[in-house]
């Protein structure tokens, strides 16, 4: 009878957008008719074909909305997924979340309702928030956290600038130049190409 009566229950998001242009209230209204889904922890390097064909598998998936670094307009680790149905979308929480894409865990969570402009980070440099202050180094997501990776990058540069006055050029080649992805604590993939993606296609029209 417990078991049943968790599943009657209405699906309660996780996640919240702090900057609802609303009330609690009309947020958790908003959630309860809901067919759009904010999926995090992506790879910056996961497709936008690759989203849709995984989540396609429990419902008609109307669009995806990949998110951007605001400055860069490359992507930075989210997406919002549309449903044709209410009924999608809360498949998608039950049986996706949790899965893995490109060897990582999605967290899927209902959300209000996509509008323009929130497929851009907020954080200070242009990506999310939470890889601005990560302190590991996450190969998939641009490498160290933004704070990090300066702090890194000005010890470095100190270092390779006491280097090149007391030893010669010569020296400092050997620890990389200021300004390479190694050198940065960062490191660099290469682009997965899309196939048969939208974009692709309207390239190939042109």
């Amino acid at each position: 009878m417990a078991k049943l009566m968790k599943l009657l229950q209405p699906l309660q998001s996780e996640y919240v957008d702090r900057r609802f242009d609303g009330t609690k209230d009309e947020y958790f209204e908003q959630l309860d008719k809901s067919s759009t889904l904010y999926i995090g922890n992506l790879s910056f390097y996961t497709s936008e074909d690759q989203i849709y064909e995984l989540f396609s598998k429990v419902g008609v998936v109307s669009r995806v909305i990949v998110g951007l670094d605001r400055n860069t307009k490359t992507p930075c680790g989210f997406c919002f997924v549309m449903y044709h149905t209410r009924g999608g979308a809360q498949a998608a929480v039950k049986y996706l979340n949790g899965t893995k894409l490109d060897n990582r865990q999605l967290r899927v969570d209902i959300d209000y309702g996509f509008e323009e402009g929130r497929q851009f980070g907020r954080g200070r440099s242009g990506g999310q928030v939470r890889d601005e202050f990560r302190t590991d180094f996450d190969a998939d997501r641009g490498g160290y956290g933004r704070v990090v990776a300066q702090q890194i990058a000005t010890s470095q540069v100190a270092m390779w600038q006491e280097v090149q006055a007391g030893a010669g050029m010569g020296a400092a080649a050997l620890l990389g130049a200021p300004g390479s992805a190694v050198f940065f604590g960062q490191q660099q993939r290469p682009t997965k190409q899309r196939q048969g993606g939208a974009a692709q296609q309207q390239q190939q029209q042109q």
